[in-house]
């Protein structure tokens, strides 16, 4: 089947265009889950957009201290509960984890239950439910493969419609109905958020009297990139290293003359200057007989940390700085395979004086920009 990657898609619309949404999302990902919360902030516009938000904050804050999905989810439901109840501002939540196996849980508080979709049919997950104070939790879970997903919503799609032609909304039930109409008529399960926002402004007459929000969180195949950079501290590691990170599935690229040199012996093929190279600013490029991409290291990293955000039609073209940019943007996943060798060139002066930083430093800045795009990272140090 090979690596999946669940990508969120969210379309959202405010109830006024003029002022904050109140319904609040965010992704959290890491090797073993995609972590998707969406947040509905009681009320409309700034007030309901900061409660959401501090919601958010909170469970994201509890989820990267240790707590369980289920403990963190019951934390802030009790929080919102006690500022319910003495007529604070509170937020409405719902939290779906897909493990990476596609095993997926979907908690929710007093927000509507999760659709199944999948190329031709939708499903409405029917959540178990218990009274929780005031309120009402519901757990529901699904296992997803290629091409299938699950979508979330805030009540404002479900209630669509109310008080004008619908006496009790649009409703989950035909929420989903809508959706199997759209899916057999040929629509791309990508298109399904966007297409449900437009049909919740037609029930609400153009006027919609809430936040109107959807996530899909869509399982496809990923694309994973292999990075080796740095030769390991213990030389006898050397074939090692270089089998782990061949036998790995996905673009395999190496970052630093050294370390090609490493991949070169082990490998018994030539290491060569790329007959091609003609960038002005940036270090020359290498290659090796099966590795998709060969680099210098740490000048390269810098620049690559330099231009990380930039379009990629801007960039100088035939670098190998825009070739590592190109294909790790793209990237899904990225493996990283980091030597703890020293680098004396590290040292030298010129290195200093050109504000070069060197790769122990510029790798852990590189991760927060591959992070902040939603990669998963997986680290194997040696």
């Amino acid at each position: 089947m090979g690596y999946l990657y669940y990508e969120v898609i969210t379309k959202q619309t405010s109830k006024r265009p003029e002022k904050p949404c109140g319904d609040v999302v965010l992704t959290e990902r890491d090797k073993s889950a995609t972590i998707h919360i969406l947040c509905d902030g009681v009320g409309s516009g700034i007030k309901a957009n900061i409660t959401a938000n501090m919601c958010v904050a909170r469970l994201k804050e509890l989820l990267r201290n240790g707590f369980t999905l289920r403990q963190a989810f019951t934390n802030v439901a009790r929080t919102m509960e006690d500022a319910r109840k003495k007529d604070m501002p509170c937020a409405f939540f719902t939290v779906a984890r897909v493990l990476s196996d596609g095993v997926a849980v979907i908690l929710n508080y007093e927000m509507p239950e999760a659709l199944f979709v999948a190329k031709r049919y939708s499903t409405h997950l029917k959540s178990v439910t218990q009274s929780f104070y005031f309120g009402v939790i519901g757990e529901a879970s699904c296992t997803l493969d290629k091409g299938e997903g699950i979508i979330l919503m805030s009540d404002g799609i479900t209630q669509a419609g109310l008080g004008k032609g619908l006496q009790n909304g649009w409703g989950i039930e035909n929420v989903n109905k809508f959706v199997n109409n759209e899916l057999r008529k040929g629509a791309d399960i990508k298109e399904l958020p966007q297409l449900l926002i437009n049909q919740a402004k037609k029930l609400w007459k153009q006027r919609w009297e809430d936040d109107l929000t959807v996530s899909l969180i869509h399982g496809r195949r990923g694309s994973i990139v292999n990075l080796l950079t740095g030769p390991p501290i213990d030389s006898d590691r050397d074939e090692e290293i270089v089998n782990s990170f061949l036998s790995n599935e996905g673009l395999k690229i190496v970052c630093g003359a050294s370390t090609a040199k490493i991949v070169a012996r082990v490998l018994n093929k030539e290491l060569k200057i790329d007959p091609s190279f003609n960038s002005s600013i940036a270090p020359p490029n290498y290659e090796i007989d099966g590795i998709d991409l060969v680099t210098e290291g740490a000048v390269t990293l810098n620049q690559l940390y330099n231009i990380w955000g930039e379009r990629i039609e801007n960039l100088e073209k035939n670098s190998p700085v825009t070739v590592l940019y190109a294909l790790l943007n793209v990237a899904d996943k990225v493996n990283l395979f980091l030597g703890g060798s020293k680098n004396p060139a590290g040292d030298d002066i010129s290195f200093k004086q050109s504000g070069i930083i060197k790769r122990e430093k510029i790798i852990p800045l590189l991760i927060l920009k591959f992070k902040e795009d939603g990669k998963i990272i997986s680290e194997e140090r040696f």
